[in-house]
């Protein structure tokens, strides 16, 4: 299935509705992300990311159906960045995600000072894993019951891609 990556644009509203409403993508993700995911929310997501140039709508057939982007860190940890990403059920299991992760670390690398990039990932979500290793992700800790959602602790798996 092709995709391509671009900036979150006005008119992506109702796809990032229909895509992002969906309680088994909120799971997986930091109570941040929205659920139920409302039009007002899709919105507010639009105006806020659209200006950035660390956050990506991933484009399938004309419409926005998931999205990614890096958070880069300071401080300290001012060489790493966190990676973030969701896409709609509809489109699972096409590839789509691990290349996109790919092609994320790659601009991030080429763009910006950055010498290492990670996720955090539920015990629970194997797919996200297996997505992570398949774009040169490797497991670097278990963070036990570091994770809350829907009340209950769960273990954070952390992977990690480093700057060659």
């Amino acid at each position: 299935m092709n995709f391509f990556l671009r900036r979150w644009q006005s008119g992506d509203e109702q796809s990032l509705v229909e895509n992002a409403n969906n309680y088994k993508i909120w799971k997986n993700l930091k109570d941040v992300f929205p659920h139920p995911y409302t039009i007002t929310d899709a919105y507010e997501w639009v105006n806020i990311a659209s200006g950035s140039a660390e956050s990506f709508a991933i484009e399938v057939e004309n419409k926005a159906v998931g999205g990614i982007g890096i958070l880069l860190k300071d401080d300290i940890y001012r060489k790493n960045a966190e990676i973030g990403y969701w896409l709609g059920e509809p489109y699972w299991g096409n590839k789509i995600i691990s290349t996109a992760i790919v092609d994320v670390v790659n601009y991030t690398f080429a763009n910006y000072d950055i010498y290492r990039i990670y996720a955090g990932v539920f015990e629970y979500n194997i797919p996200s894993m297996r997505v992570l290793e398949k774009a040169g992700f490797e497991k670097e800790a278990i963070l036990k019951e570091s994770l809350t959602k829907e009340g209950k602790l769960y273990d954070e798996h952390i992977y990690a891609k480093y700057r060659e």
